[in-house]
């Protein structure tokens, strides 16, 4: 054996005999110690496994029956599963169109109809009574009134209303007045034919408008029974019903009659009140003219008559 090996020999020898020896009873107790903390962490580890699993017991089936408890409130829960999405309505389903017949024919113009809203739609007269027709004013009545079927309108250069097809029912009567300075037993001042008609809904205003038109595309013109030259023009008429039109005939008077120089003036009125129209034509008597203030004040009456008899 060589000197070195014989040197590490050596100090091995030395190194060993320096260490001290642990007695018998020190690690015993050092290796008990150590199992019974395993068996510690053990039961430790069984009693969580066993508490979690009584936990989820009551959460998954409760003793009394009840409905399973709702998980903690940091429990995520699951992810959504994303729905196929719906076809949204096309706007055709829930609107009316232009041309929709609900939208075209609605009273309100389109709007929702009544029974959506509530209020009871008007109901379109079919007859029409005599307290529809006014009366004179006290100090205006002579007491002349008489009914007829007389025309609606003076002739207008021979003028045609379409709206006349739709006329439900139309009645006229002829009445004459009197002014209040007019002495006793004096002749009338004054007559009217006085026409009320009832249109088919929405047809009312058609017959306004034709009438204007008429009006205008007959300036002048003459009369079978008259060789006088007549004069037609609109006037404004104020507020009456839901609109009006006013407008005048002027020509001279025929010699001998009237002021020399003056004109015979004869005033026609017709006043819508939804699909009724009433007319006042102001028809003089024995070559007087119409006063403005009369008619304004028995076209007031006339619709007043009207409205109570809608109402």
């Amino acid at each position: 054996m060589s000197a070195e090996i014989s040197d590490l020999y050596r100090s091995l020898t030395v190194d060993a005999d320096g260490v001290q020896v642990a007695r018998p009873e020190l690690v015993r107790r050092r290796a008990d110690r150590r199992a019974r903390l395993r068996i510690a962490g053990t039961a430790v580890a069984v009693a969580v496994l066993l508490g979690g699993v009584a936990v989820g017991g009551r959460l998954a089936f409760p003793a009394d029956g009840s409905a399973p408890l709702p998980p903690p409130a940091d429990t995520p829960g699951p992810l959504p599963t994303p729905s196929t999405p719906r076809p949204s309505p096309s706007v055709s389903s829930t609107l009316p169109s232009a041309e929709s017949p609900t939208a075209a024919n609605s009273p309100s113009g389109g709007g929702p109809p009544a029974s959506a809203t509530g209020a009871a739609a008007p109901r379109q007269p079919t007859s029409i009574p005599d307290r529809a027709f006014f009366t004179l004013a006290p100090a205006n009545d002579r007491d002349m009134e008489s009914w007829a079927k007389s025309a609606m309108l003076p002739a207008l250069c021979g003028a045609r209303y379409p709206s006349d097809s739709a006329v439900v029912q139309r009645r006229g009567r002829f009445l004459a007045y009197k002014t209040p300075q007019a002495p006793a037993g004096s002749v009338p001042d004054g007559s009217y034919r006085h026409t009320i008609t009832i249109y088919r809904t929405g047809r009312a205003d058609d017959a306004l408008r034709e009438l204007r038109q008429a009006v205008r595309d007959c300036p002048t013109q003459k009369l079978s029974d008259d060789a006088r030259t007549w004069r037609q023009r609109l006037l404004t008429s104020g507020e009456y019903g839901d609109e009006s039109v006013l407008f005048e005939m002027r020509s001279p008077y025929p010699d001998g009659m009237g002021e020399p120089g003056a004109d015979e003036v004869r005033l026609v009125r017709a006043v819508r009140i939804g699909d009724v129209v009433t007319v006042l034509w102001e028809q003089g008597w024995e070559y007087t003219t119409a006063q403005r203030a009369q008619v304004d004040a028995d076209s007031r009456r006339a619709v007043t008559a009207i409205e109570n008899w809608l109402d």
